[in-house]
This record gives structure tokens, sequence and C-alpha cells, in this order.
């Protein structure tokens, strides 16, 4: 299963479609979204993925019941952070904020541990398990725009550039 993974689009629509552009290219079977969406318009914009997406709620994301009554509608999955669920056999942690990021890598209880929250990409194996933050999908904060690509079965992973204002 290929993952793609991105986190804190915050509002930035045009960001938002380049980075649809970007995952569709990338030929995905799944699009995790770590959080930060902010408003249910910005949810919407990745109304374009040839995935489908699941994702968690973060800080900054206030309108929770209308963003989960739009990705409802949009046959998303958007759920509270931490999320934990399993893919292929695989233990999935979907967060936010990276909050006890170190002991949950140590616990060797998930496969993929995916977060959000801290704007900067991230990459690595503790054991078993693969820990990535895919940076910032808005580029409001470092200017460098990114999303993750994950080879679930084999258990790699990529950190992806890409362009929009």
């Amino acid at each position: 299963m290929r993952l793609g993974i991105i986190a804190d689009t915050h509002d930035n629509l045009d960001a938002i479609q380049r980075a649809v552009e970007c995952l569709n290219r990338q030929r995905l079977d799944l699009v995790l979204h770590a959080g930060d969406f902010v408003a249910p318009f910005a949810l919407k914009a990745f109304g374009g993925l040839k995935a489908p997406l699941r994702g968690v709620f973060g800080n900054c994301d206030g309108e929770r019941a209308v963003l989960s009554e739009a990705a409802r509608q949009m046959g998303y999955q958007l759920s509270p952070s931490p999320s934990h669920f399993q893919l292929e056999g695989k233990d999935i942690l979907l967060m936010h904020e990276p909050r006890e990021i170190e002991a949950l890598a140590a616990s060797q209880c998930y496969d993929l541990i995916v977060y959000g929250h801290l704007h900067k990409s991230a990459l690595y194996r503790e054991g078993k398990t693969l820990v990535v933050s895919p940076g910032e999908g808005g580029g409001w904060i470092y200017h460098k725009k990114t999303i993750a690509v994950v080879e679930l079965e084999q258990g790699q992973a990529e950190i992806i550039q890409f362009n929009g204002s």
C-alpha cells in the first residue's frame, strides 16, 4: 500500500491545489492528513484527490462539526487526534501534536507513526517503527511545502517538496 502524507495546510488553497497535483502523481492508495486543515473550505480543496483521505483534527481546526460533515459528504474520514488503526496488518498511529513521540516510537506498538504540528519534516526509524512528519503543506512558516510518501509494506518513506504560492 502506498500512502501520501500531508499536514498543516492551514487554508492555503493554492498550496493545497499544488499538493493534490503532487499527491495524484504518486499513484497513492490513501492520503493521510495529520491535522490543521483549519476551515471547512480548505478540506473541500482536497476534492480533486484520486485517493481517499483519512485525517485527524489539529489544534487550529476550530469548526470540527462542520469539518466532520464536509469530510463525511466527500467520503473522507476525519477523527480526533490521535487515531490508531490498521492497514494491511500494520498498526498506524496518526496524530497532530507529537506528544510523547519518543516514547510511542520506543514502545514498538506501531509500524508507522505520523504527526504534524511542528511544520518541519522528519523521517526516522526506531526499531520496527517508522516515524514520519511530512512538514508543512501550507508553507506559511518555513516556506517549504512538503509531503511524504510511504511504501507501507517495505517500511520506506521519502519527503517530497512541491511548489505552490
